[in-house]
């Protein structure tokens, strides 16, 4: 009969021999690949915005008003004057900064929670789904829209308000991987071998539940996106004149027909972003797939 160390050097060794086998390949998932390259350029043109943006994104013009696309303005310009290339390099840094930020803290948030109650059940586990199913029988964009309204525009409202929605598929999703999780014989063999409660969701369960969120993480980031752009052109998103995805849709649609790459450029650019974020989450789903690591 194994003894609970022994079970838990097993299941260590296994973890152990199964990482290798799952990372090594990741270079050859041509959706992991595509995604990074997509994802990693554009943040890679977010971060150094401050020198490939040609002109000040908020600076106003009103004499060089909506330009044609040309040598000093590659993009034209928009209704203020302002440079439309620069103020789409510069509305990167918003709309990436929110959409992973805004995903990282209901990720932690419901990570613990649903980990806590599908760990110890009863009453906690009660409340905490009864809390989820509420949560989802309401849209998310008319929940954010509606939070945001009363907290009121700006970027801190956009963080309060898609946290206090979003943790809730994740504390659904690891609940329920961890459900699975602790019926396992090293979930016994951890709590057997005098292992805090603490210590066994942490080091033991944790990490082998993560990855289903993780990867729908990716899928969040894009939904976030989505939302920061719907928020700006309905005016309830970053204040102006600060350079925004969104709001760029906003101010130029009413010139859709004359100067159409003020709308359309922002709008590709958003369809660019979402799909690189939605092929890395294909990739991470065919990488951490129970399949594939067996």
């Amino acid at each position: 009969m194994s003894t609970p160390s022994a079970l838990l050097a097993r299941h260590q060794e296994k973890r152990r021999a199964s990482r290798p086998r799952s990372l090594k390949p990741w270079y050859q998932n041509p959706s992991l690949v595509a995604g990074l390259i997509v994802v990693g350029a554009l943040v890679l043109i977010a971060v150094l915005a401050p020198v490939l943006a040609p002109y000040d994104p908020v600076k106003q013009d009103l004499q060089n008003a909506l330009q044609d696309p040309g040598a000093a303005h590659w993009l034209g310009t928009d209704k203020y004057g302002r440079d439309v290339l620069s103020r789409l390099i510069w509305g990167a840094q918003i709309d990436l900064r929110i959409g992973f930020l805004a995903v990282l803290i209901p990720f932690v948030i419901g990570s613990v929670v649903g980990a806590l109650a599908g760990y110890f059940g009863g009453w906690f586990d009660s409340i905490v789904m009864q809390i989820v199913d509420i949560f989802f029988a309401f849209p998310f964009y008319v929940m954010v829209i509606v939070l945001v309204f009363v907290f009121g525009a700006g970027e801190a409202s956009i963080y309060l308000a898609i946290s206090a929605i979003s943790w809730v598929a994740y504390a659904k999703i690891v609940r329920g991987e961890v459900l699975v999780a602790k019926k396992q014989d090293y979930v016994a063999a951890a709590r057997l071998g005098g292992l805090s409660h603490g210590r066994v969701i942490a080091r033991h369960i944790g990490p082998n539940v993560l990855s289903q969120a993780l990867i729908y993480a990716m899928s969040d980031v894009v939904m976030d996106i989505m939302a920061i752009v719907t928020l700006g052109y309905l005016g309830l998103g970053i204040a102006p004149p600060t350079a925004e995805w969104g709001s760029m849709i906003l101010d130029g649609q009413e010139f859709i027909t004359t100067q159409w790459q003020q709308a359309t450029i922002p709008g590709l650019v958003i369809v660019v972003a979402s799909l690189g974020l939605s092929w890395i989450g294909d990739g991470l789903s065919d990488l951490l797939s129970p399949e594939r690591r067996k």
